[in-house]
């Protein structure tokens, strides 16, 4: 294997340490909502619509960040930012409305009450998530 084709198969800076344990949570997370999103809505959508599709966007956020921070690049560093940046205002506008208004959200969505259902994790790992891509952003 030639010197260019191994720096471009190698590992780069995001994935590298505690980047593989952050990509790893934001996959759990990705699976974990989808899977939940998926059954509510098969089986409880008539109970709460806009919670249950609040889950499911939040597990294709979860996956986007996901992709986003396992590949290498600029543009995917900025994905992942924009994936990340969504998710933070989610988890906040969410969490502030379930808080306030808890009859807006008769059922949990991942991002209710801050995430409290998931051990306030998902209000912590994009806060987690835009350091992290900062720290190790490229020079552009």
């Amino acid at each position: 294997m030639r010197t260019t084709e191994r720096a471009a198969t190698a590992p780069h800076g995001r994935t590298t340490g505690a980047g593989r344990l952050l990509i790893t949570v934001y996959a759990i997370f990705a699976v974990s909502a989808t899977a939940r999103a998926g059954y509510q809505i098969a089986t409880q959508f008539a109970d709460a619509p806009v919670a249950y599709l609040l889950s499911a966007f939040a597990a294709v956020v979860y996956i986007v960040a996901t992709i986003a921070l396992a590949k290498p690049g600029h543009r995917w560093a900025l994905v992942a930012t924009a994936a990340i940046c969504v998710e933070l205002l989610g988890v906040l506008v969410v969490g502030a409305l379930s808080v306030f208004d808890p009859a807006a959200f008769p059922h949990a969505t991942v991002w209710s009450m801050f995430g409290r259902g998931y051990g306030f994790v998902p209000l912590l790992l994009p806060i987690i998530g835009l350091i992290w891509l900062y720290r190790h952003r490229d020079a552009k």
